[in-house]
């Protein structure tokens, strides 16, 4: 089958937290025997910080940040057996979903993709998102990359057909453990872009943690950081390509993460950076949200921490042999359970039953 896949970024991860999700789960798909064209705009400078060349998997259309361009790619969601809008476009999104929704074919799959589930589904209920309130009941279904329970019940709810989360992975050939770089030593390290929307919970799980520990390195790496104020024992990296992030996991006593609001709020999101930690051994040290024990069992695989005294106290208490210990448990756990090869067969599944069914339904 043939997909036709609107998204972000698949070349770049600048400004583009969602590119190892959809890499893992496209280039899983296409070992599966799906032909994937992914469509996306030259915009926000990602395509001046590509970290990864067209893969021989996809074929990736580029297409100027226009409308005029952006209508253009919209019609060949006509040549597609799958449609996939994502969210999150960032540039054109009403216009993308309502366009090419409409020109696929009668018998295609027409999938909103949403990879930033809590927040969309905020948005709707406050009426901000008009076009997807209008195209959601004509879709066949809703993927989301996390949400569990409470976003399946809240999008069925808004009138999806089908809502199913299909959670973050390991990419085992991409992130899998390396060795440490001077460029990365610290105690905790965090990797980041700056967004209003995690800005709050960064600053009480690591900045505070840093202030509580003041003989201990920290090291931040993201974009957007630069004007902020900080204890002195942050070291700022900036933008970390994902070609590094295996030894920047790698190079930490403990690495963290930190939900945004919304998915923390929600829980049962794990980010990719869950997956790329447990995938090089790194001891992961995460903010609390519901569902974490679905993926990794809290004080054997992961570290749960409430607040930045919580991270301060598992530093405080953690040797390099039980870092190292915690962290290859959770790579076992993670290559046992949560591969995007296993998401793929979920996927692939889902979508021949839907195509079944519509053919069946075009046949009555």
């Amino acid at each position: 089958m043939k997909i036709a896949f609107y998204g972000s970024s698949l070349l770049s991860a600048y400004w583009n937290g969602a590119a190892t999700y959809y890499r893992g789960m496209l280039s899983e798909l296409a070992r599966r025997g799906y032909e994937i064209t992914f469509y996306e705009p030259d915009a926000f400078d990602r395509q001046k910080h590509r970290d990864i060349d067209p893969p021989d998997w996809a074929t990736v259309v580029v297409y100027p940040a226009t409308e005029t361009a952006a209508e253009a790619v919209i019609g060949a969601a006509a040549e597609a057996d799958v449609v996939v809008k994502a969210s999150g476009v960032g540039v054109f999104d009403d216009l993308l979903l309502d366009g090419v929704m409409a020109q696929a074919r009668p018998h295609a799959v027409k999938i909103f993709w949403d990879v930033d589930a809590p927040a969309t589904l905020a948005a709707l209920r406050a009426g901000d998102e008009a076009t997807l309130a209008r195209v959601l009941p004509r879709l066949d279904m809703v993927l989301t990359y996390g949400g569990g329970p409470p976003v399946v019940r809240a999008y069925e709810g808004a009138g999806a057909r089908v809502c199913r989360p299909i959670y973050n992975a390991l990419d085992p050939s991409t992130h899998r453990p390396a060795p440490s770089d001077p460029r990365f030593a610290g105690d905790l390290n965090f990797l980041a872009n700056r967004l209003p929307d995690r800005e709050a919970r960064v600053e009480r799980f690591f900045l505070d943690a840093a202030a509580r520990l003041p003989d201990r390195r920290f090291v931040l790496g993201g974009a957007g950081w630069d004007d902020k104020p900080m204890p002195e024992n942050v070291r700022r990296l900036g933008h970390v390509g994902t070609g590094d992030h295996n030894a920047f996991n790698r190079s930490g006593l403990a690495v963290l993460n930190v939900a945004r609001d919304s998915m923390a709020d929600v829980g049962f999101s794990p980010a990719t950076r869950v997956f790329e930690a447990a995938g090089a051994g790194a001891c992961l040290i995460t903010d609390a949200w519901e569902g974490v024990e679905l993926f990794l069992t809290p004080g054997e695989e992961v570290l749960v921490a409430r607040d930045g005294q919580d991270v301060a106290e598992h530093l405080e208490a953690l040797t390099p042999e039980r870092g190292r210990a915690i962290g290859e448990a959770a790579r076992q756990r993670i290559l046992a359970e949560h591969t995007y090869a296993r998401r793929a067969v979920e996927v692939d599944a889902l979508l021949k039953q839907e195509a079944a069914a519509k053919r069946e339904r075009s046949l009555a």
